[in-house]
């Protein structure tokens, strides 16, 4: 992505102005290393696809008989380990104190992050649609971002 604005910019043709990219708070780890700094030094503005991790970030899907639940239960099966069960229970916790739902923190969480612009969620009725709206009126303070952090983060993973 460097190098296309680099090429862009000197033979003075459009440029990438967005960039789509798997960005939640389970699948963090290639978007912030590589994606992150380019979109942030360049004004890119980052609108994330699988924003609710395919459903798991709500909640919805604690076991693998959840996965029944519904047609994306299958794409869920990767997120039910250790770390997701861990970022589940930073959700549970942060939910609870602000009397929300795991979907609109994790949403929330996603609009805290500097280059992101918007995240992509997709709801299947108008209530769902309330709910994932209501998360851009939800404000997470300091003690919360950063439990949320420390939860998902792939280092944290890898030293347990």
């Amino acid at each position: 992505m460097s190098e296309a604005l680099e090429v862009s910019k000197k033979h003075g043709l459009a440029r990438y102005e967005s960039l789509q990219p798997l960005y939640n708070l389970y699948d963090r780890a290639d978007y912030e290393a590589t994606l992150e700094p380019v979109c942030r030094v360049n004004g890119i503005g980052v609108i994330p696809y699988y924003s609710l991790a395919s459903g798991f970030l709500t909640g919805k899907y604690r076991s693998e008989s959840d996965l029944a639940k519904s047609a994306r239960g299958g794409g869920v099966k990767k997120y039910l380990n250790a770390r997701g069960f861990r970022i589940l229970e930073a959700l549970d916790q942060t939910a609870k104190k602000y009397s929300s739902t795991p979907a609109k923190i994790s949403l929330a969480w996603l609009l805290t992050r500097p280059t992101i612009t918007a995240p992509i969620a997709s709801a299947t009725n108008v209530t769902q649609l309330q709910e994932l709206l209501a998360a851009t009126n939800l404000q997470l303070d300091r003690e919360s971002i950063e439990l949320l952090d420390q939860a998902s983060s792939s280092e944290a993973s890898a030293s347990r």
